[in-house]
C-alpha cells in the first residue's frame, strides 16, 4: 500500500475525474486511493477553491456523498475529515448520486461551494475515484491536475476552528425535483399528482446508488414497480455490471419487463449519471436508439435545434434528426467533450439543447448541461405518460429510424510506448489507403481519427478508426446495412493493418 510520501499523484488523474484501486483482492492492483489520500485530495479541494472565489475556508460549504462501494464510507469519512480541518461547513450526504453532488451547489437551502462524489462508476469493485462539482459545473481536467499539484505538495490546511459536519437528506429533495418534473410535464387533467398511475415500470439499479428513482420517484407519481430489481446498494455488484452498456445487465433488464409484462424499463450505471430504457417488448432503448428518443423529445420543444452526439453515432440516426429539422453534430468521444461543444455552440449563439453520448451520458441545456441519467429517464417518462393517454406508444416516436443490420466495435491494442504516435500513423496511413479505394470515401468534417463511408453493395455502411482517450488501444467501429457487411469490411481492413507489426489484431480472430 502506498503512503501520501510515495504515491504518484498525476497517475490518479483519469480526465477530468480522480480514479484509483481503493481495496486489496485484485491480482497485481496495488492500492493508491487511501483514506490518507482521500483526505490530502479533499483538503487540497479546499485550498483549489479559496483560490477560485477569493473566499476564506471558513465561509465554505461542501458536500460529500458516494456510491455502494464497499470502500466508500471509510473514504467518505476521511475526505469529510480533509475538509473540516480546513474550517469549511461540511454536508455528509451519505449515498447520493453524482447529478445529486451538483445539483446540490445550485439549490436554494444548500448552495454549496462545492461537491465530491466518491465513485468509480461502473468499474469493479476494488475500485474508487472522486468527482468534483462547483456551481459552474464538474472540473475540468487542467483543474484536477492543479489539485493533484497542490496535494503532492503535501502541505494541508489547517485552521483552529474544525468546520461544522452535519448529515442531510440530500437524495430526498433531488428525486423531489424529479417528481415535480413529471408532473408539470405531463399535466394530467384528471390525476395531477400521480400521472404515471396504470403503468408498470421495472426500474434496474445494478446495486448502485440509483435505487432511490423507484420508492423516491416513481411510486409517489403512481407508478407499479413490481419487478424492479437489484435496488438495494452492495458494493460487491453481485447481479451483473452496473452499466447500460454490458451486455448481461441489458438482458437482465430486458427479461425483467418481458417477465413483469411492464410498460417500461429503466437501468442505471452505478451513480446514475448514465441510463438505458426498455420498451414494453422488452426491447433495448439504449445507443443509437435512446439518442432518437430524446433528440424526438427535444425537437418537439426545440425545432431546429443541434444534437450534438459522439463520433461512433450511425448514419441512420443523422436522417432521422434531420428528418425532424434538427441538426446532427457528430463530435468526439467522451462525454466532456460534446457536452462542452454543445455549450461552446450555444456561446456562439447556435441552439444546442442536447448533448449525449452512445453510453448513455446525456446532458440537457434545460438541466445545466448536467449528464443526469435520472433526468433523461424522467424526460422519457413525461413522453411515455402523454403518449399514453394519446392511447399510443412511446417507441412510435422513433419508427422512422433507420437501423443498422450489423454493428461491431473492435479494439486493437497497440504493444509500443508512445501509443499514440504510432496510432496517429496508423490513422494517417488508413485515409490515405481510404482514398485510394474506389468505393470508399473518407468522411470530411471528422473530428477524431478518420471515418469512412463504404459504398460497395456488399458492405453498404462506415467504419471509424480512432485513438482511445486515455488506453493503448485504437478502436474500430464498424456499422453495415446489408447481411456480411460488417465482416467483409473487416476483413479489407485486416489485410491493411497486417502491415503494422505493434498492433495487436487478436480482435479479428473470428471475422473470416
Amino acid at each position: 500500500m502506498q503512503t501520501t510520501k510515495t504515491i504518484d499523484w498525476q497517475k490518479l488523474q483519469n480526465g477530468s475525474d480522480i480514479r484509483g484501486v481503493a481495496l486489496e483482492g485484485v491480482a497485481d492492483e496495488v492500492v493508491n486511493l487511501t483514506p490518507e489520500v482521500v483526505k490530502t485530495l479533499g483538503n487540497a479541494f479546499v485550498r483549489w477553491l479559496t483560490k477560485q472565489g477569493n473566499k476564506p475556508a471558513t465561509d465554505l460549504t461542501i458536500a460529500i456523498g458516494r456510491d455502494s462501494r464497499l470502500s466508500g464510507e471509510s473514504l467518505s469519512e476521511a475526505v469529510i475529515e480533509g475538509i473540516a480541518i480546513a474550517g469549511c461547513q461540511v454536508y455528509n450526504f451519505n449515498l447520493a448520486s453524482t447529478p445529486a453532488m451538483f445539483m446540490s451547489t445550485v439549490t436554494d437551502g444548500f448552495n454549496c461551494d462545492g461537491a465530491i462524489m466518491l465513485t468509480a462508476s461502473h468499474l469493479p469493485f476494488n475500485r474508487n475515484g472522486m468527482k468534483f462539482f462547483t456551481p459552474q459545473g464538474g472540473l475540468g481536467k487542467s483543474d484536477i491536475t492543479e489539485i493533484l499539484n497542490i496535494a503532492a505538495a503535501g502541505s494541508l490546511l489547517n485552521n483552529v476552528n474544525q468546520g461544522k459536519i452535519s448529515n442531510r437528506d440530500f437524495i430526498s429533495i433531488y428525486a423531489a425535483r424529479l417528481v415535480d418534473t413529471v408532473r408539470q410535464g405531463v399535466n394530467h387533467p384528471v390525476n395531477f399528482e400521480q400521472p404515471l398511475t396504470g403503468l408498470k415500470i421495472v426500474v434496474d439499479a445494478g446495486n448502485g446508488a440509483g435505487g432511490f428513482y423507484a420508492d423516491k420517484v416513481l411510486q409517489p407519481l403512481g407508478a407499479d414497480i413490481t419487478g424492479s430489481q437489484f435496488l438495494d446498494p452492495d458494493g460487491m455488484f453481485p447481479n451483473h455490471i452496473p452499466n447500460p452498456e454490458n451486455h448481461e445487465a441489458m438482458v437482465s433488464i430486458c427479461q425483467a419487463v418481458i417477465n413483469h409484462q411492464a410498460d417500461f424499463g429503466i437501468i442505471f450505471d452505478t451513480d446514475v449519471d448514465r441510463v438505458a430504457a426498455v420498451d414494453h417488448q422488452g426491447n433495448e432503448l439504449n445507443r443509437n436508439r435512446l439518442i432518437a428518443l430524446i433528440s424526438a423529445i427535444v425537437l418537439q420543444e426545440h425545432p431546429g435545434s443541434i444534437i450534438v452526439t459522439d463520433s461512433i453515432t450511425a448514419d441512420g440516426l443523422t436522417q432521422f434528426i434531420e428528418h425532424l429539422g434538427g441538426k446532427h453534430h457528430r463530435f468526439k468521444r467522451g462525454y466532456k467533450n460534446v457536452i462542452e461543444e454543445s455549450m461552446r455552440l450555444n456561446e456562439s449563439g447556435v441552439e444546442s439543447w442536447l448533448a449525449i453520448e452512445t453510453s448513455g451520458h446525456g446532458a440537457m441545456k434545460e438541466n445545466y448541461f448536467l449528464d443526469d441519467g435520472a433526468y433523461l429517464a424522467t424526460k422519457l417518462l413525461v413522453e411515455l405518460a402523454k403518449t399514453k393517454q394519446q392511447e399510443k406508444l412511446l417507441t412510435d416516436l422513433i419508427t422512422d429510424l433507420k437501423e443498422p443490420v450489423t454493428s461491431k466495435e473492435f479494439r486493437l491494442k497497440i504493444q509500443v510506448e508512445d501509443f499514440k504516435a504510432y496510432g496517429n500513423q496508423i490513422i494517417a496511413r488508413l485515409q490515405e489507403f481510404a482514398n485510394s479505394q474506389n468505393d470508399w470515401t473518407v468522411v470530411p468534417n471528422n473530428y477524431e481519427g478518420v471515418r469512412i463511408s463504404c459504398n460497395s453493395p456488399l458492405e453498404v455502411g462506415w467504419f471509424l478508426l480512432r485513438l482511445s482517450l486515455h488506453d493503448p488501444v485504437i478502436p474500430l467501429n464498424i456499422e453495415s446495412n446489408v447481411p456480411q457487411g460488417v465482416e467483409r469490411i473487416a476483413t479489407r481492413l485486416l489485410e491493411f493493418l497486417q502491415d503494422f507489426e505493434a498492433l495487436d489484431l487478436a480482435a479479428f480472430q473470428n471475422v473470416r
